[in-house]
């Protein structure tokens, strides 16, 4: 299913960033992985879809693709600082969602209607996701937004998480709480795993939740 994926990123650490270049990968990886599982799905016999966000860290650039309401948020020193800076978050993501407006016009142009519940024929929830065969036809796609940027001294981590997590966690709410943790000398998958508990039992998350949290290397 993943097979997209994993041909891009070999692709992508081949490529000496070039950034076009590389922004095409991306885009052809997430087409192929989509195909992958339709394919998949047609020939199982289920219908089930997934939304994705996906970050590459290649020498000092990052490259940040999703679609659906997955989310990656990046802690951003305020003044510059390394030691004892106030952290600021940043959405790097935009969420693609039925009921947005842009969405929306290009659901209805599709053939596609968004209920008076903000869902795509009244039931799905987000406008992109890998899978979902059942509403490829009235606008599902799975080409994402795609970010990048040049990695400074003033990114200290980056935080993906899927739609459970960011439903208890306010993006700087979540980047106190990472941040808090690593300075008390945590290791980054105990940290990782503290947030997805702190979500689930403390706060609470009745949906699926999913947290990976990448630090960038301090020189």
């Amino acid at each position: 299913m993943l097979r997209g994926i994993c041909t891009l990123m070999l692709f992508l650490l081949a490529y000496h960033l070039d950034v076009k270049a590389a922004k095409r990968a991306i885009l052809d990886g997430f087409r192929k992985t989509d195909e992958d599982l339709l394919k998949e799905s047609s020939s199982g016999g289920w219908q089930d879809g997934a939304t994705a966000v996906c970050v590459w860290v290649i020498e000092k650039m990052v490259f940040i693709a999703n679609i659906g309401d997955a989310k990656a948020v990046v802690a951003r020193s305020i003044d510059g600082s390394d030691k004892g800076s106030a952290l600021k978050a940043i959405v790097l993501t935009r969420e693609h969602k039925a009921i947005y407006p842009q969405e929306r016009a290009r659901i209805q142009k599709a053939g596609g209607t968004v209920g008076s519940n903000g869902r795509l024929q009244g039931r799905l929830e987000v406008s992109r996701a890998f899978g979902d065969r059942q509403f490829k036809k009235v606008g599902v796609v799975a080409t994402p937004d795609i970010h990048s940027f040049d990695i400074t001294d003033r990114e200290h981590f980056i935080i993906l998480g899927c739609d459970g997590l960011w439903g208890v966690f306010g993006p700087s709410d979540a980047v106190e709480f990472v941040h808090k943790l690593l300075k008390e000398g945590l290791p980054v998958t105990a940290v990782s795993r503290r947030l997805v508990r702190e979500a689930v039992r403390e706060r609470r998350c009745k949906d699926n939740c999913t947290a990976i949290v990448i630090v960038f290397r301090r020189k």
